[in-house]
């Protein structure tokens, strides 16, 4: 078999065989096929695309090209959520705890952020002491104990994604619904959950502008969840402002326990009792999604969702108290608040730009070597649909930067502001099953 035949055959528009796909896949992995044949295969995907079975085959591949996470001696329905990534989104800290404490077993890895989209470890590491780099056994002791776990992803897992993408990346080769499908798919089927729901994002903040762009992402990987026999349903949700108010590691697990307590966003909060609906569905621990709305909303009521929460935090050496306490968290040395210069409606809100200006006060990496400032980021004071007057505060912004002007305005344009009220778009717009 020779690579150029496989370029050559895809230039044409055929379909690829399994051979192939994992000829080209292994090959790229231990180095016998070189970047710009990968890169002339990966642009001849681009122009004309894979069909199901490609997608499916090339996700199986790269799920086989290291460790899988075998987790059959955890007892019962092993349930995983995943985004494709936006701005303030820390439903993985309120969905998890809630979906466990309804008897659910929610075994998470999960990544760190880069650029403008925070990642998952990186809010967690904002507790002080919290380990995410365990070891499998005492994951799968963690899960079977108490319900939850959400850790690092091993170096083993999935090096041809690792490769791939890195290739994608520098070679105009990411935006493609087949290679950014089994990109994902590849990383959750290989840590071994038997349900997947997925959290797939459209709006400003998002990979996918446009709803219907989203929409074929995400039918493209729940066939290959279908294709693998894992349950995946995938929801595809609004991003076309920040989700919830706070943007920021510490300021989001802040967010993420207020809401626990019955006390956060109504974007977040329905965000989450969807998503989870399906999740204890899919794990047979409800009947019906509204029975499962229902568990789900008794777990905030009766406090075992924040208790879940705690418990996962100090299994992982972390400090509890500050679930209990979130006023221990450190506070930013400057908080200035950005009012708004005009009266009107927010008609939409530029999460993009939002998020961009968090990481540049160090909420966020620009590469993966720089540091996180835990402390820094944004609290958005109003959302779309709003009426405000001129001087009335849209945002306050967290750093311990003082060269923070330059934000302080782009923070201010990000509030697109109008006449009239504009059309509001729901945080579920639809779901994929």
């Amino acid at each position: 078999m020779k690579m150029t035949d496989i370029i050559l055959k895809k230039r044409h528009k055929e379909k690829l065989t399994k051979e192939e796909i994992n000829f080209f896949v292994k090959g790229y992995v231990d180095g016998s096929i070189p970047d710009y044949q990968a890169s002339a295969l990966l642009m001849s995907i681009v122009f004309n695309g894979m069909d199901a079975e490609e997608t499916s085959n090339l996700t199986m591949e790269m799920m086989n090209s290291g460790e899988v996470v075998d987790l059959s001696s955890i007892k019962g329905i092993k349930v995983d959520k995943h985004s494709t990534g936006g701005v303030g989104d820390k439903t993985s800290l309120v969905l998890g705890p809630m979906v466990s404490a309804c008897g659910a077993k929610v075994a998470k890895m999960s990544g760190r952020g880069l650029g403008h989209t925070g990642g998952t470890l990186d809010k967690l590491e904002s507790i002080p002491n919290m380990q995410i780099q365990i070891n499998k056994e005492d994951f799968i002791k963690q899960v079977n104990e108490i319900g939850i776990a959400i850790i690092g992803q091993t170096a083993d897992l999935v090096p041809a994604d690792k490769k791939l993408y890195a290739l994608r990346d520098v070679t105009g080769t990411v935006d493609c619904v087949p290679l950014i499908a089994s990109s994902i798919m590849s990383k959750k089927l290989a840590t071994g959950s038997d349900a997947i729901c997925l959290d797939v994002k459209f709006g400003s903040g998002a990979f996918f502008e446009d709803a219907e762009d989203a929409r074929v992402l995400a039918k493209a990987m729940v066939e290959i969840g279908k294709h693998m026999n894992r349950d995946t349903k995938a929801l595809l949700t609004n991003m076309d402002q920040p989700l919830g108010k706070a943007i920021g590691n510490s300021l989001e697990v802040k967010e993420a326990i207020a809401t626990l307590k019955g006390n956060g966003p109504s974007d977040l909060l329905e965000l989450c009792l969807q998503a989870g609906s399906l999740m204890l569905v899919q794990a047979g621990v409800a009947k019906s999604k509204e029975n499962a709305r229902e568990k789900l909303i008794q777990t905030i009521k009766d406090g075992s969702a924040l208790d879940k929460l705690a418990s996962m935090i100090k299994a992982q050496h972390g400090d509890e108290s500050y679930i209990y306490h979130p006023e221990k968290f450190n506070v930013a040395k400057n908080i200035i608040e950005i009012k708004s210069n005009k009266d009107g409606y927010i008609k939409r809100i530029n999460a993009l730009g939002l998020g961009e200006a968090a990481m540049k006060q160090g909420a966020g990496r620009a590469t993966k070597e720089d540091l996180i400032d835990y402390d820094a980021g944004i609290i958005v004071e109003r959302k779309c649909g709003d009426y405000i007057n001129k001087g009335d505060v849209l945002a306050i912004l967290h750093t311990n930067k003082d060269d923070y002007l330059t934000q302080v305005d782009e923070i201010r344009n990000a509030f697109i502001i109008g006449e009239e009220k504009g059309k509001i778009i729901p945080i579920v717009y639809d779901i994929v099953e």
